[in-house]
């Protein structure tokens, strides 16, 4: 019977899978057979898009300098070019309009040597620029000449440290590390130590270090509350070491990032048939400071559950040549099959562990009576010849209740290898 129930296990999460794409009468847009998308792509950029935002353009604005850093550098460098033609537009425009109302082009000028709207427009280019060329200059003839000039440096000045300012920050930020920084595309399933573990590999490829470097992993899927509530994107935490420390990262060299799959897990139910049906994301996050400039920076990647490999190791890739140590990045992303990986969950395989010993001692100690009843029935024997035929009867009852046990235990033990253990033989 409790074979029967570890296997009949299997069937309860295709009906849940189903109701997932199923719940309340209503539908989902994503088919069965339809492709999951993809919450964070393999480059780290979330695929998320916004939509029907109240007041997206003014939020954007408040925060102006937030939005030049984050934008692309192609808009950045129009926005850039863009401020300046304006500024001088606008200038060269009022300088254009002071000359013409006080009649420069037919008396003593307020600028000298400004003929038109483009002697004008030069003219702003030299103030704001400082360039100052010599020939074209400001009289003493128009107070609001002299107040526009001083407006033009004072705006200008406030331009070149604004765009200056913004592609620093821009050029400083830590984003293009991450291109440097390097997850495996596939994760894997196995035991390690006796504990079934999921694993991925993190690499860093520049010699430089990340410093206070650490890892995160979430599981994101679909997800339905008792009741009846659907959540789209349930995240749930997959501890990585925590409590041990272990999630903190000296990343000289690439590392297998583990997370035990134990009772507090969310895969603790997941067997390899749950993982070849079920559809969630694996999202994975690795934070640090980049050593040439104290900035925080954060690598992110994701696994789908088609892209995790049951019963797979990484291969290994650091060896000692001579008096140091070599990385060989051609086999970063390479696994191997160990056939030997149980095919039942963490769950499970807990629960065939606890079964087996409570098994084992039952044996022993029906051994254990059989034996000490035939050695009663020889000082029965000297006594009385009805003490040793019923001395006789018992001991034959409990030989065979004993050996019925065992060959119960070992169809028990077979039933259970065969599941863990599909490709050996008992």
């Amino acid at each position: 019977l409790t074979v029967l129930c570890l296997a009949n296990q299997h069937d309860v999460y295709p009906q849940h899978h189903n109701l997932m794409n199923n719940y309340n009468g209503k539908v989902l847009t994503r088919g069965s057979n339809q492709v999951r998308s993809r919450f964070v792509k393999k480059n780290g950029q979330c695929n998320v898009v916004f939509t029907n935002m109240e007041e997206k353009g003014q939020r954007y604005l408040a925060d102006i300098f937030t939005t030049c850093v984050d934008i692309r550098w192609r808009y950045l460098l129009a926005v850039f070019c863009t401020s300046f033609l304006v500024s001088w537009l606008f200038f060269g425009l009022i300088f254009y309009t002071v000359a013409l109302a006080h009649g420069d082009f037919e008396e003593m000028p307020c600028i000298l040597h400004v003929q038109g709207f483009i002697g004008a427009l030069l003219f702003s280019m030299e103030t704001q620029t400082t360039i100052g060329y010599g020939w074209r200059c400001v009289t003493e003839e128009c107070p609001v000449a002299v107040i526009t000039v001083v407006i033009q440096s004072i705006v200008g000045c406030i331009i070149d440290s604004f765009m200056i300012g913004t592609i620093m920050a821009k050029m400083a930020r830590p984003k293009k590390r991450n291109q440097t920084l390097m997850f495996s595309k596939n994760a894997v399933i196995a035991l390690r130590d006796g504990k079934l573990c999921l694993m991925w590999r993190v690499g860093n490829l520049r010699k430089s270090h990340i410093v206070e470097a650490h890892v995160r992993a979430q599981l994101i899927r679909s997800y339905v509350t008792a009741e009846g509530e659907f959540i789209p994107l349930e995240q749930m935490d997959l501890n990585v070491g925590y409590d041990e420390g272990t999630d903190r990262l000296f990343l000289v060299s690439p590392l297998v990032i583990v997370h035990e799959i134990d009772k507090d897990s969310p895969l603790y139910t997941l067997s390899r048939a749950d993982l070849e049906a079920d559809d969630f994301e694996v999202v994975v996050i690795l934070e640090g400071m980049v050593e040439a400039t104290a900035m925080t920076t954060q690598f992110r990647s994701s696994y789908l559950s088609r892209e995790i490999f049951w019963g797979h190791r990484f291969e290994p890739v650091i060896y000692e040549d001579r008096d140091r140590y070599k990385v060989d990045y051609a086999r970063f992303h390479k696994t191997y099959e160990v056939p030997s990986t149980p095919h039942l969950s963490a769950k499970e395989l807990d629960e065939a562990a606890n079964l087996i010993p409570m098994s084992l001692s039952a044996f022993c100690y029906e051994n254990e009576v059989a034996l000490s009843c035939g050695e009663e029935e020889d000082d029965i024997f000297d006594s009385s010849q009805i003490l040793v035929s019923t001395a006789e009867r018992s001991q034959n009852f409990l030989t065979y209740k004993c050996k019925l046990k065992w060959k119960i235990f070992l169809s028990f033990y077979r039933n259970i290898h065969s599941n863990i253990f599909p490709k050996t033989a008992l």
